[in-house]
């Protein structure tokens, strides 16, 4: 990582986050405004297709045979990192989430880039070489892509993956009586607006960093292999957006312990002096009257708004399987956290989501 967090790579000196307004997934249009803009738009009908954009899921899924399905998502994001390595792995690792969350194995990618014109060449290279490094980590390929000139510089992936279409996993499956477990941390979008001001404590930043760079294909590896009914990964949206959808595509309510999650170091002081990043409002706007958030300190309940970059697995799990999956996930020492934060009920009207806190 360069030191100071600039970018250094061949002697360039570019900060990238300042050529950014918005870090990473809090530059995501507000779900509320996505809805809108996709309304009215006619979805085509196949019945190989599985899961469509009128999903609200991470990623396409088209069947192509009885026993192999292609999953196709894309993503992309302004710079969540000065260092340009560092960027490129996250944007990459962010990218491939889509397609764990589906229960898939990426197999090829094309990269998705925006660079100002004047962007050093060795810049573009380190940033293009952390998004390869996470690709073959994955033990997928980046097979091509497309560039081109923006004044504010954007990357990410398209990737292509293959699931069983009996086996693959959605954000709409999960059933009353589940238990909810989340993979990672929460407060990326934290640390990284109060890092943006200069604020943030550098180790701070680092374990940000790194949380973003590990991938879910071992929080995934592990899911498949228990009764899980249903799976999505945390990001834009935050905890509260995308538990939402989860409850909506069930037609469930969710109940989460607001001091369940594990939060990222110093993440809720920064939260409680208002360092917030916009996605925040944005997610609360859409969610916040689907949720009962009585008795939760606001600045916690800020936090679980928070969009979040490169976040980890939500998990609807059955309960009688729960503790065997918690083990196991606890057990391997490539996912970074593993904790029960609710479970999953009945919906019998009122709001989908319900947070409880016990101090």
């Amino acid at each position: 990582m360069a030191e100071n967090n600039v970018a250094s790579a061949g002697g360039s000196d570019v900060k990238l986050t300042k050529l950014a307004e918005c870090a990473g997934c809090g530059a995501k249009v507000g779900a509320g405004e996505l809805a809108k803009l996709l309304k009215d738009i006619k979805v085509q009908r196949d019945p190989n297709l599985l899961v469509g954009f009128d999903k609200s899921d991470d990623a396409a899924v088209y069947r192509v045979t009885d026993d192999v399905a292609i999953v196709e998502t894309v993503d992309f994001f302004p710079p969540i990192a000065d260092d340009p390595y560092t960027y490129g792995a996250i944007a990459a690792t962010n990218a491939l989430s889509d397609v764990y969350a589906m229960g898939g194995e990426p197999k090829v990618a094309l990269n998705v880039m925006a660079v100002p014109e004047d962007m050093p060449s060795d810049v573009v290279h380190e940033i293009l070489r952390g998004g390869y490094e996470k690709v073959y980590e994955a033990g997928a390929s980046i097979v091509g892509g497309h560039s081109i000139y923006d004044e504010e510089p954007k990357y990410g992936l398209a990737v292509t993956g293959f699931v069983d279409p009996h086996r693959m996993l959605t954000n709409s499956g999960a059933r009353p009586g589940d238990v909810l477990v989340l993979t990672k941390a929460l407060g990326v979008g934290v640390i990284t607006t109060a890092e943006k001001g200069g604020l943030a404590d550098p180790a701070d930043v680092a374990a940000a960093e790194r949380q973003m760079m590990c991938l879910n294909r071992w929080a995934r590896d592990v899911i498949v292999r228990h009764d899980v009914h249903a799976t999505t990964d945390v990001t834009g949206f935050g905890l509260m957006g995308h538990s939402l959808e989860m409850a909506q595509g069930a037609d469930v309510r969710v109940v989460i312990d607001a001091g369940a999650p594990a939060l990222l170091a110093h993440a809720r002081d920064w939260a409680r002096l208002g360092i917030l990043p916009a996605g925040m409002y944005r997610n609360r706007h859409f969610a916040e009257a689907s949720v009962d958030a009585a008795g939760v300190p606001q600045d916690l309940a800020d936090l679980l708004f928070c969009p979040e970059t490169s976040g980890g697995l939500l998990v609807s799990v059955a309960a009688d399987d729960a503790d065997s999956l918690l083990a196991d996930l606890l057990a391997d020492g490539r996912v970074p956290d593993a904790r029960v934060m609710g479970r999953v009920e009945a919906y019998d009207g009122g709001p989908r989501i319900r947070l409880s806190y016990a101090g």
